[in-house]
């Protein structure tokens, strides 16, 4: 007797699917349709010369930013897991320190770093002369002061990913390559590093697209980035909401690129363990 499997009705679901699909149809249509959003100022200032700068300005300090941070994070994991016991102080106490406070103080404060070190040079340490030197004013512009702040901000962060990272791969395996006569150098590129990508990569890629909302916060010390442009646009034509929703579907189509980006990543160093 041949039994054919039948699916259950879910008559619940189908309900919430369409209660659902119903909300979202009012909420699109609840935004097109109103007037106080004006809709042609934000078609008119979309593509604005001032908000594509700001836009290439978020972009680069994200790049930058990320850049940086990530090579910070992998240095620091690595002294978190050296057997130096100073080694594995500096670092906790790096990561301890950075992540422990706002980034929001950060910012400001390398901002107005020029209060504490009125000129920032090279020479010789501990009251030795100066070989070169700069006034700090002239020096951390807000750009500079942005990128410090959340390269050594994202830094910090990343070290406890790559430390995950690298703890997750087999013991094993750095045994196997010492065997074979590799040096600790050798093995942390050749062999852990490229197995812990796949463990690196999911939460580097989500604190890639945090890190494109979080430029906005340089918005603060005036950095020229998306938000900042847009705030200085909308204090000269009070159109607030237009320019907020400008800003706002700029940063969801650089996330929304960036999670495509790291799809294709994880499917990539995801080879050979999952389908």
């Amino acid at each position: 007797m041949k039994v054919e499997a039948v699916t259950p009705r879910r008559p619940g679901r189908i309900a919430a699917a369409a209660l659902a699909g119903l909300v979202l149809v009012w909420l699109v249509y609840t935004v097109v349709v109103n007037e106080n959003l004006h809709w042609d100022v934000i078609a008119a200032f979309l593509f604005d010369g001032r908000i594509l700068g700001g836009l290439l300005v978020t972009v680069a300090l994200t790049v930058l930013s990320m850049g940086v941070g990530v090579a910070l994070g992998v240095a620091a994991a690595v002294m978190q897991l050296s057997d130096s016991p100073v080694l594995r102080g500096a670092a906790g106490l790096y990561t301890w320190f950075f992540r422990g406070t706002p980034l929001l103080v950060q910012l400001i404060f390398w901002f107005n770093i020029g209060l504490v070190f009125p000129v920032i040079g090279i020479g010789v340490p501990f009251g030795g002369p100066m070989l070169v030197e700069w006034p700090a004013h002239q020096l951390i512009t807000p750009f500079v002061a942005a990128a410090l702040g959340l390269t050594i901000n994202e830094g910090a962060y990343m070290a406890e990913i790559v430390r995950a990272g690298i703890r997750s791969v087999d013991p094993g395996q750095r045994e196997a390559a010492e065997a074979l006569g590799m040096s600790h150098g050798q093995i942390l590129r050749r062999v852990v590093l490229p197995q812990a990508m796949r463990v690196i990569i999911p939460p580097t890629g989500n604190q890639f697209i945090s890190m494109l909302k979080t430029t906005s916060m340089v918005s603060v010390i005036a950095g020229a980035e998306l938000l900042t442009v847009a705030q200085r646009i909308y204090l000269e034509n009070f159109e607030v909401i237009a320019l907020l929703v400008v800003a706002s579907l700029w940063y969801l189509l650089l996330t929304s690129l960036a999670t495509a980006g790291q799809h294709v990543l994880e499917k990539r160093f995801s080879r050979g363990y999952a389908r």
